[in-house]
């Protein structure tokens, strides 16, 4: 049911849905190996019993280690529990960490979520500036063979002339991270492709992209509507981690459905 990744030498895509999805293989280092999962997950639009199945298939299809998940809802007027708890406890094994600009304790939250297998050392979360955006960031320190690993997980203004804004979001989440020298890596949806200026800071040399540029033509799901663009990402500092395997998930329909309006991303990389 859940569509395979491709593993070929370089660069490889096909067609799926009108868009090219692709899957990128490259050497990894012979460091502790990290497994990531990156989903937006269209919080309760469509048919979503049939994509919550479908979701927890390709994430578990994946094993990752760590799971970042967008546009996270829970809502008690509909009967709606977390999203994110309710994937997690179908995944099992995993601790689960949510972030809302919704106050802790309101009947309706909608957020980011970070759920981990690993140990999670620390956790805490931000909303970013301007708040007037309602976007936030959630951290989480997880052990990695002992060593400690920060894992960030963000959403960024959407709009595509919102390039300034989501600077200064990056610029806010960059500047709450702890400065004690911890490997970094930030996953999410940017809404915005990596040539945008906007995410200058997670672009340079300092960060590489698990799911490097021409690897995919699109995250954002052509058969919900969308135009074919990555805007989903995992960055890894490139001193501390060495690029694997990466793919696009989620991009084949079962039954006519898809797990959400955009793709997922999965990669490996490797502590240095």
């Amino acid at each position: 049911m859940i569509d395979r990744r491709m593993l070929l030498t370089g660069l490889a895509a096909a067609p799926l849905a009108g868009a090219t999805v692709g899957c990128a293989t490259r050497p990894a280092g012979s460091g502790r190996a990290l497994k990531l999962v990156c989903f937006n997950i269209w919080h309760n639009q469509g048919d979503w019993p049939a994509r919550e199945r479908l979701l927890i298939d390709a994430i578990r299809a994946e094993n990752p280690d760590v799971i970042a998940l967008q546009e996270v809802l829970q809502d008690a007027a509909v009967g709606l529990p977390n999203q994110a708890r309710t994937i997690a406890d179908a995944l099992g094994g995993y601790e689960m960490h949510f972030v809302s600009t919704d106050p802790e304790g309101s009947p309706r939250r909608y957020g980011n979520a970070i759920l981990s297998r690993l140990p999670v050392l620390a956790h805490d979360s931000k909303k970013l500036e301007p708040l007037t955006d309602y976007r936030t960031a959630i951290r989480a320190r997880v052990s990695v063979g002992g060593r400690p690993v920060d894992i960030v997980n963000t959403h960024l203004a959407w709009k595509p002339e919102q390039a300034p804004m989501r600077a200064q979001q990056i610029a806010d989440l960059m500047a709450w991270l702890p400065q004690d020298g911890t490997p970094l890596i930030v996953m999410g949806d940017f809404n915005a492709v990596q040539e945008d200026a906007g995410l200058n800071a997670l672009t340079g040399a300092r960060f590489f992209s698990a799911l490097p540029r021409g690897a995919a033509e699109t995250t954002l799901n052509p058969a919900k509507g969308h135009q074919p663009r990555v805007i989903d990402h995992i960055f890894a500092e490139a001193a501390h981690f060495a690029p694997g395997d990466a793919s696009v998930i989620g991009a084949t329909p079962v039954d006519g459905e898809y797990p959400s309006d955009h793709f997922g991303v999965a990669a490996t990389v490797r502590l240095r």
